[in-house]
C-alpha cells in the first residue's frame, strides 16, 4: 500500500465515516416509526444506493485505520483522529443493528412495572411509552425476553424516563452512553499498556481506534462497549493492588453482560500472586474472594434495580439464535442433519450437544489459561485476553462486535503478538459481515473472506518487508517502558 502521513490517514478515516454516516441516513437500521421524520426509509434506490456509499466509506475508514497503524502517530495523535472518525456517528441514526431499540424498549418496560425477564418488548402499547423502539425491535427480539443485566436496565430506563420514549433523543442517549463507554475503554487501554510497558498508541489503535468498534459500540451502540470498559477498568485497578474496588467494577460489567465474569478469575490469579503466607490460603483467598465482592455487587444491583433475578435464567437467551459465525453451532447443525438422514436423530438435540461440549471446551481453555498464569507463564492480563477469545470462538452464539471482548485486552497486553495480528485482520473483516441495516446477507460473508484473505498477505509482505515490519500497528513516538511489567511486581508481593 502506498505511504503518508498519519493526519492523512485521518482524513482520510474521517472521509470514510462521513460516508457510513450519510449512507445510515437512508440504508441504517431506521425505526418503524419517528415521529419526528428525521429517519424515515427514503425508496428502494435510494437505500440501495446509499448502502453502497456506507460500503464504500467503509472500506475508506479500514483502509485508513490499517495504514494509520503504520504511520508512526503519538498518543495525542490518535486521540485526535478517534474524536475525528467517531464525531460523524454521534447524531447517526442506529448503523448495523436494531438492537438499541430493544434497550429503550426494556427501560420503558421496567418503568412501566413489566418483567422484562419473563416478557418481551410486544407487551408495550404501541401507542404508549416506548412504542415505537418496540415497534422498531428485530425479529424474535419482539417476544424475547432480556438477556442484559439489572445495571444496564437502570441506565436503558433512566434514558427512556429522560427521553420519553421519543425515539430520536433515546436513540442519542444511549449514544452517550456508547461515547461513555469509549471514554472508558481508551482510559483503561493507556494504563493497561502502561503496566505493562507497552506502546499506548498501539494499545489505542487496535483497541479504541478500531473500525469494528466504532461500528458497533458508537454506531450501533452494542452494550458490549459498556462491558467491555467496566471490565478493563476493574482490572487496571486490580493491577495497582485495588483488587476490592476492580472486582466492584467487574460486577458491575458482569450486570451489563455475563461474559464479563471471566476477568474474576484472573483478578484472582493477581489476588493469590500478591498475597502472603502459606500457598493454600493465599489461593483460596484468589479464588473466593473477587467472586464474592462480585456477587454482592450483582445481589445489591439486582435489589436496588427492582427486577428481580429472572436475568440468572435468561443468559442462554441468546444462545437459541443461530448465527453463522458460531463454529459450535454450525458443526453441531451439519452433524445433526447428517445424523438425521442416517439414523433420524433430531438435529437440534444434536447441535444443542455440540454447542455444550464447545462451552466445555471454552471453560477448559480458561482454566488452562488461569493456571499458566498462576504459575507464571503467561501474564494474567494478557492470559484475560485470550481466555475471552477463547470463550467467542466457542460460543454458541457469535456476533462480529464479540471479538471486541478479547481485542481490548491483547491491544493492550501484546499487540504486537500473533493474537494481536490474527484480531487485527480479523477486525478489518468482520466489518463486513453487518448490512448497515443490520442484516446479514450472504454477499457479506464473501466479503469477509476477502478481506481475511488480503489481511494476511499484507501482513505476511510487511514480515518479509527488508525495514523488518512484523504487523501494522503503531510505532510509539514515546518510549515503551522498561520490559519489566506490573504484572511482576504484583507477583513479587510490592502491592
Amino acid at each position: 500500500m502506498w505511504a503518508m502521513s498519519a493526519v492523512a490517514y485521518r482524513r482520510l478515516g474521517t472521509v470514510g465515516s462521513l460516508a457510513v454516516v450519510l449512507g445510515g441516513w437512508a440504508a441504517g437500521k431506521l425505526p418503524a416509526r419517528d415521529p419526528w421524520g428525521l429517519w424515515v426509509p427514503h425508496g428502494s434506490v435510494p437505500t440501495t444506493s446509499a448502502a453502497v456509499l456506507a460500503y464504500a466509506g467503509l472500506t475508506l475508514l479500514v483502509v485508513a485505520w490499517w495504514q494509520y497503524g503504520r504511520a508512526g502517530a503519538s498518543v495525542r495523535e490518535t486521540l485526535v483522529t478517534l474524536a475525528w472518525w467517531t464525531a460523524p456517528m454521534l447524531l447517526a441514526p442506529p448503523l448495523y443493528s436494531a438492537d438499541v431499540y430493544s434497550y429503550i424498549a426494556q427501560g420503558a418496560m421496567v418503568i412501566e412495572g413489566h418483567d422484562v425477564y419473563v416478557v418481551g418488548p410486544s407487551v408495550l402499547d404501541p401507542g404508549g411509552l416506548g412504542g415505537d423502539a418496540a415497534a422498531s425491535v428485530g425479529g424474535h427480539w419482539t417476544d424475547t425476553p432480556a438477556p442484559y443485566g439489572p445495571f444496564f436496565l437502570v441506565l436503558a430506563r433512566g434514558v427512556t424516563w429522560l427521553t420519553g420514549g421519543t425515539i430520536v433523543p433515546a436513540v442519542l442517549g444511549m449514544r452517550l452512553v456508547a461515547v461513555g463507554a469509549l471514554v472508558l475503554i481508551v482510559w483503561a487501554l493507556r494504563h493497561l499498556a502502561r503496566e505493562h510497558g507497552r506502546s499506548e498508541s498501539a494499545a489505542l489503535w487496535l483497541g479504541a481506534l478500531n473500525p469494528l468498534l466504532l461500528m458497533h459500540v458508537i454506531g450501533g451502540m452494542h452494550n458490549d462497549g459498556l462491558m467491555i470498559g467496566l471490565m478493563l477498568a476493574g482490572v487496571v485497578l486490580a493491577l495497582r493492588g485495588r483488587w476490592i474496588t476492580g472486582s466492584v467494577l467487574v460486577g458491575l460489567a458482569m450486570m451489563v453482560k455475563s461474559p464479563a465474569a471471566v476477568a474474576l478469575l484472573f483478578i484472582g490469579v493477581l489476588v493469590t500472586r500478591a498475597a502472603t503466607g502459606p500457598y493454600m490460603r493465599r489461593l483460596a483467598k484468589g479464588l473466593l474472594a473477587p467472586g464474592l465482592v462480585a456477587v454482592a455487587v450483582a445481589v445489591a444491583a439486582t435489589l436496588l434495580a427492582g427486577t428481580g433475578f429472572g436475568w440468572l435464567g435468561t443468559q442462554s437467551v441468546a444462545g437459541t439464535i443461530h448465527t453463522a459465525l458460531s463454529a459450535t453451532s454450525d458443526i453441531g447443525l451439519g452433524l445433526g442433519h447428517l445424523l438425521h438422514l442416517v439414523i433420524g436423530t433430531d438435529p437440534t438435540t444434536v447441535k444443542s450437544v455440540v454447542q455444550t461440549l464447545g462451552l466445555a471446551a471454552a471453560v477448559a481453555l480458561i482454566l488452562h489459561l488461569a493456571w499458566r498464569a498462576l504459575r507464571g507463564r503467561v501474564e494474567p492480563v494478557h492470559a484475560l485476553g485470550l481466555a475471552l477469545l477463547a470463550l467467542v470462538a466457542l460460543s454458541p452464539m457469535v456476533q462480529p462486535w464479540y471479538l471486541l471482548w478479547g481485542t481490548a485486552v491483547v491491544a493492550a497486553t501484546a499487540g504486537h503478538s500473533r493474537a494481536g495480528t490474527a484480531v487485527a485482520v480479523l477486525s478489518a473483516a468482520l466489518v463486513y459481515e453487518t448490512h448497515p441495516t443490520g442484516s446479514t446477507p450472504l454477499y457479506g460473508f464473501a466479503l469477509v473472506g476477502v478481506a481475511c484473505v488480503i489481511g494476511t498477505l499484507l501482513v505476511r509482505r510487511e514480515r518479509t518487508a527488508p525495514d523488518g515490519v512484523r504487523v501494522p500497528a503503531p510505532r510509539s513516538a514515546e518510549p515503551a517502558g522498561a520490559e519489566e511489567t506490573r504484572i511482576g511486581r504484583v507477583g513479587s508481593g510490592s502491592v
